[in-house]
């Protein structure tokens, strides 16, 4: 009777790491519904905005022009989200790299922009190319930061 008083007022050591383990991994591991969202804006905006192209009565330059854009983007804001978080890790990033991400972000939110602005289509056809954009853009973000998120807790051993 002793004993078991003994050992329930002693602090259990595995315990307490293994739930500030699960506190840690809780604490940046995305959730599946943020995951699957992510996913399905990135999809929904990409292909409503090819969609879009592949249906609009441009010339094929045109056309050329509009789906480079938004690869140019999506790579550009991949690229941005990627040199910030390793940047705030304390992973090494030059200012030459860091600059360039963002300047090739803004670049193609410009480029997008101008040429709607010049093209001669319905208002509300060139703010179903900005809207889709935007969404790819943005969800790209979120998708990159979770898949970054899970490949950091498969490799800690908190």
């Amino acid at each position: 009777m002793e004993n078991q008083k003994i050992s329930g007022d002693r602090k259990d050591n595995t315990f307490d790491k293994s739930l500030k383990k699960k506190e840690k991994e809780l604490a940046c591991k995305p959730t599946p519904a943020f995951i699957s969202a992510s996913w399905t804006a990135l999809f929904i905006g990409m292909v409503g905005y090819c969609v879009g192209l592949w249906n609009a009565d441009l010339w094929l330059n045109e056309k050329g022009y509009y789906f480079t854009i938004l690869l140019f983007g999506l790579f550009s804001v991949v690229s941005v989200q990627k040199s910030v978080r390793d940047k705030r890790e304390g992973i090494p990033v030059t200012e030459v790299y860091y600059g360039i991400s963002w300047f090739t972000t803004i670049a193609s939110i410009l480029l997008l922009v101008i040429g709607l602005w010049n093209a001669d289509m319905e208002l509300s056809e060139k703010g179903f190319y900005g809207m889709s954009f935007t969404l790819a853009l943005f969800s790209a973000v979120a998708v990159q930061k979770n898949t970054r998120d899970l490949k950091f807790l498969e490799q800690q051993d908190f």
